[in-house]
């Protein structure tokens, strides 16, 4: 569970990380997550994702928004059968706690800072 999230940290179990990261389903926190193009996200940055089948991907996209999805990548990925929601990290956070609440087969990744 996502304990807390202030510009540049997260705190996942109340343990912070500094850099960006991806949380897979069975738990696993890939840490840092670093993406080939800086402020945009494309489906073979999040290939661990994929293989791991999450139902929904919930992706953070920074404090004010500036990461942001390639155009097609939604699409690609509802063509797996994974959903996607795309939020500022903040309100992406929130997401993910509920979704998880509720028993989701979930993964997200998060931008912690821009």
């Amino acid at each position: 569970m996502i304990t807390s999230y202030s510009f540049g940290c997260m705190k996942i179990n109340s343990k912070p990380y500094l850099k960006d990261l991806i949380l897979l389903p069975d738990g696993t926190i890939l840490h840092p997550w670093w993406r080939k193009a800086g402020h945009t996200l494309s489906l073979s940055d999040i290939q661990e994702i994929i293989a791991a089948a999450p139902d929904i991907l919930v992706i953070g996209t920074g404090s004010p928004g500036m990461m942001q999805p390639e155009q097609t990548l939604c699409s690609e990925l509802g063509s797996r059968s994974i959903e996607t929601k795309v939020m500022p990290t903040k309100e992406a956070a929130q997401e993910y706690n509920s979704l998880l609440e509720q028993g989701k087969n979930l993964a997200a990744c998060f931008h912690l800072t821009c």
